[in-house]
Parts: C-alpha cells; sequence; structure tokens
C-alpha cells in the first residue's frame, strides 16, 4: 500500500488488510446464502446443477476467509445474523420471481463484487501477495458466475435494470457496512 498517498483518517496497513478480510468473509457468507435461497425454490429445475456449481465455488471462498479470520485474529462482522437472513431470502425471493431474475441478482451482485475486488487488488500492492492472489483468484470465478448467469437469460428478466440498480445498491451497502460494523 502506498504510504505517500496516505491521508489523515485513513487505515494503516493492518487495519486495511483486516477490514479486506473482515468484509470478504461477510460477502463470501452472504453469496452462500443467496444460493442456498435460490436452490430453496430451483434446485430441482434446470437450473438447480448451475446453481450449485456456483454455491460450491462460494462454499470454497468462505472456507477460506473463514480460515483467514482465525489465522489472523480478525473479528468478524457483526451483522453476520443479519446477512445470514438476507442472503436467503434475496436468493429465494428472486428465484421466487423466476429463473431469470435468479440469474439477474447474480449478474448484479457479481458486478459489484468486480469493482469490489479489483480494488482491494489494488489496494494491496505487493504488500499481502497470499492474500492478493486469492483476491484475484476469487474475482475470476466471481466473474465466471456474472457470466453464466447473462448466458442463463438474467439480462432478459422482467424489470432487470430496475432489478439490477436495487441489488447493486444493497450489496454496496453491505459491503460499506460489513467493513465497519
Amino acid at each position: 500500500m502506498n504510504t505517500t498517498t496516505r491521508l489523515l483518517g485513513d487505515l494503516d496497513s493492518k487495519a486495511l488488510v483486516d477490514r479486506f478480510i473482515r468484509v470478504n468473509h461477510a460477502g463470501e457468507f452472504g453469496a452462500k446464502r443467496i444460493y442456498e435461497g435460490q436452490l430453496a425454490i430451483l434446485g430441482k429445475s434446470t437450473y438447480g446443477s448451475t446453481i450449485r456449481h456456483m454455491q460450491k465455488q462460494e462454499e470454497r471462498h468462505l472456507e477460506s476467509f473463514d480460515r483467514l479470520i482465525v489465522e489472523r485474529r480478525i473479528r468478524p462482522t457483526a451483522l453476520h445474523p443479519i446477512w445470514n437472513l438476507a442472503g436467503f431470502a434475496l436468493g429465494a425471493g428472486t428465484a421466487l420471481l423466476g429463473p431469470k431474475a435468479a440469474m439477474a441478482c447474480t449478474i448484479a451482485v457479481e458486478e459489484v463484487i468486480d469493482k469490489h475486488y479489483a480494488k482491494q487488488a489494488e489496494q494491496l500492492g505487493q504488500d499481502d501477495k497470499e492474500l492478493k492472489a486469492t483476491i484475484e483468484e476469487f474475482r475470476a470465478e466471481e466473474l465466471e458466475h456474472r457470466d453464466t448467469a447473462r448466458e442463463h437469460g438474467g439480462e432478459k428478466a422482467i424489470g432487470y435494470p430496475v432489478l439490477r440498480r436495487l441489488i447493486q445498491s444493497g450489496s454496496r451497502a453491505a459491503i460499506w457496512l460489513s467493513e465497519r460494523i
């Protein structure tokens, strides 16, 4: 992290890395819950195997951040119980609107996560190469999820532009809150 551009109130390197791990842990948990909600509704449909594949990757991401939270003794977000309910509700709610709406949800979330992970990787620079490599690996898989959801018609969901904006606003708010609380 470039210390020459630090401003008054900026986090030091350790605090910034702790924030990254905390928010990514929360985000991967939320993603797992979104897919669990979608599978509760669409698990037996033709979309089930696609959603299960993405869920398995999110579970692996979560396991990685579970490990980092413990190894580095980082406090997880206090909002974990809220993300538990909100993630499942978002997944199930969009799935109830139909498979394309569930895919629209994935597109919206993954577009936000792409920018989020890219910013983190840039901020890390060469300071924590292991964490940066993890973030870049997971970012590639999140982009795969976005592309898969596009291929499955997510952009053709009824009300897609509005749904996308709402989900992205919620995702950005969840990131901001999880970094701090």
